[in-house]
This record gives C-alpha cells, structure tokens and sequence, in this order.
C-alpha cells in the first residue's frame, strides 16, 4: 500500500485522515498541497481516480476560488490552468492509494483499502 495525502497544514480534514493512517500503522506521504502544489500528471491520475470530473477537486468556499473569479471562466482548461496555479482552492485531503483516489475525509473508502 503506497498512502499520499496531500493536503493542508491547517485543515481538520487533512489532520484527521493522517490520524485515520497512524493509527492503523499505516505509513503514508504527506504532501502539503498549498505549500508545493501538485503536478498536471498527478492532477489528471487523481481527477480520473475519482470520476473524471474536476468539480469535486475544487473547495468553491476557499478565498482563492473567489478572487481568481473561477464562477465566471467558460473554459475548463482555463479552470483546470488556474486551480494547478492556485493548489490552495484544492478540496483537502485527497488521499491516493496507487491508482485509486479520494478526497475529503473518506474512512469508508480507506478501510476498504486495507481489507
């Protein structure tokens, strides 16, 4: 089993679902995804991984979402440009066990992981 989280230092989430891996010793990547961000391949693995659609990805409550006016932009490779410029929009935590992903807190699906 190969955990990444990537998620945000601050967010309760992130920190519950690190919890969710220690206490099943299970060893995990922690990626702070607003301090590095994440790559156009790893975006597109993870957007496949959970259905193919960005919406899910993006936290429209975060203030970057509303001062980069993502609402107003028709394109979604426009959208998906300025979410990869801007990681702090990112919903967190998306955890990812090789091909497989998710985001939010999803101890259902995690468990299932681990059998």
């Amino acid at each position: 089993m190969n955990i990444q989280i990537f998620g945000k230092q601050k967010c309760s989430d992130t920190k519950k679902a690190e919890r969710f891996f220690k206490e099943r010793n299970i060893k995990f990547q922690f990626i702070d995804i607003a301090k590095y961000g994440i790559s156009k391949g790893e975006y597109q693995s993870i957007k496949i991984a959970v259905g193919g659609s960005m919406e899910d990805l993006i936290n429209k409550k975060s203030k970057e979402f509303v001062n980069q006016h993502i609402a107003y932009l028709s394109s979604e490779s426009d959208v998906e440009e300025r979410l990869l410029a801007n990681p702090a929009m990112f919903n967190t935590p998306i955890v990812r066990n090789g091909k497989m992903a998710t985001v939010g807190y999803q101890s259902n699906v995690w468990a299932g992981w681990i059998g």
